[in-house]
């Protein structure tokens, strides 16, 4: 068919574009979403076509299936929107066509599209509000729910996938809480989180499940979990953690190769906690004094002075600290490089900042597979950034720093 446009029609079309340039745009996208639904809609022909085995009007031998018109369905793609398409029937109901499954109504880089900026912080309500500007369609939240629930099967791979090949030395434990829906109701619900730190100074998130972080046997079932799936403890040097009740005994009891760091940031909150406000800033000083001693002998002899110096005025505080001393300076045993990364549970507790500060927007997470899910995503991020950045000071086997014959360089030189 001929298509003639006379002179005054270009010329209104063209006053059309001077005043709005943006409807030429508009024009073109739905001249693009009428020519895709067209060329799917022929294409899903072709398929039953393919599947009747005969062209349009060849007739069959015996008893055979016929074609039985059409329906319209609309099909969200990516770059183009909403299109309409028209999906053939067959009279016996037989015919399912594969270029749009029936349960589908977008296409799967939108599905990844979508599960991607959830994951990264945009709520489910947020993006059904954004979904139409973004995609050319209307979402609800729980289309965007369902979307993400497919990455549920590849998140639980990836949580209780195999340890065997981590040579893991030292180990950070802690919990943390969430706002979680369970059978209907609010419920908060703390999930325990494990950070191994390689031969090689590298981190990596052993696991994370829920359970209460209070409880002993709770720890013990995710130890044995942990081992479970192939971490050897008899390479295990230190476990960090902060004094939860029980943990410290059983983290012993299932790893008794290693020894136990008291984060010296919980020890030094539990010993002001017993010391007056004005009072606060010395005491703190002389903790610092023992934390960052040179060698455990001077840390040592800087507590004596600490004891000496309060044991009247402030006995419970000095208690409190004297009780905990032992477990809050093994990380002497550690390469000194190493020393400031190991005196805290600083690692894990970043860790869980992120968590907190993704699941913040959403108030209350749908569920213990939604916050897995979450979980997950933010520690392979993490573990991204750790790459490079292993614990420890400014590291001298760096290829940089072994390429150098002057070891004595300064920023000038």
């Amino acid at each position: 068919m001929k298509i003639e446009v006379s002179v005054p029609e270009v010329v209104s079309i063209f006053k059309e574009i001077q005043e709005g340039p943006d409807k030429i745009f508009e024009m073109i996208r739905v001249d693009i979403r009428q020519s895709v639904g067209e060329y799917l809609s022929r294409l899903m022909d072709m398929e039953r076509t393919q599947f009747l085995a005969r062209e349009w009007y060849e007739h069959g031998q015996g008893e055979v299936n016929h074609r039985n018109g059409s329906y319209p369905r609309n099909f969200t793609l990516k770059g183009i929107g909403e299109v309409q398409v028209e999906v053939p029937r067959d009279r016996n109901g037989e015919f399912k066509t594969q270029v749009i499954p029936r349960s589908k109504r977008y296409e799967n880089e939108l599905r990844q599209d979508l599960s991607f900026m959830f994951l990264t912080g945009v709520s489910t309500r947020s993006l059904s509000m954004l979904s139409t500007r973004l995609i050319g369609r209307k979402i609800s939240a729980s289309e965007v729910s369902n979307a993400n629930k497919e990455l549920i099967g590849a998140v639980e791979k990836w949580r209780t996938r195999d340890l065997s090949g981590e040579s893991i030395k030292y180990i950070f434990l802690d919990g943390v809480n969430f706002d979680m829906r369970i059978d209907g109701s609010i419920e908060k619900v703390p999930v325990l989180v494990a950070i191994g730190v390689t031969e090689t100074g590298h981190k990596r998130v052993l696991g994370f499940q829920a359970g209460d972080k209070e409880s002993a046997p709770t720890w013990r079932e995710f130890f044995k979990d942990l081992k479970g799936r192939g971490l050897d403890g008899n390479n295990m040097v230190l476990g960090v953690m902060d004094g939860l009740p029980g943990l410290e005994k059983v983290f012993k009891e299932e790893f008794p190769k290693a020894k136990v760091q008291r984060c010296q940031v919980h020890v030094a909150s539990n010993v002001l906690a017993k010391v007056p406000r004005k009072l606060k800033k010395a005491v703190a000083d002389d903790m610092r004094s023992i934390f960052y001693a040179s060698s455990k002998k001077k840390a040592m002899e800087f507590f004596d002075i600490f004891k000496e110096r309060w044991q009247r005025d402030l006995p419970s505080a000095v208690k409190c600290l004297e009780n905990s001393l032992e477990a809050c300076l093994t990380f002497f045993i550690c390469p000194d490089e190493e020393w400031i990364s190991m005196r805290t549970t600083n690692i894990i507790e970043r860790l869980n900042k992120e968590f907190k500060r993704r699941t913040k927007p959403m108030e209350i997470v749908a569920g213990e597979n939604s916050c897995y899910t979450l979980l997950a995503f933010i520690c392979l991020k993490m573990e991204l950034h750790w790459k490079s950045n292993p614990i420890g000071k400014v590291r001298n086997n760096l290829p940089f720093f072994q390429k150098l014959e002057d070891k004595k360089f300064t920023q000038k030189t």
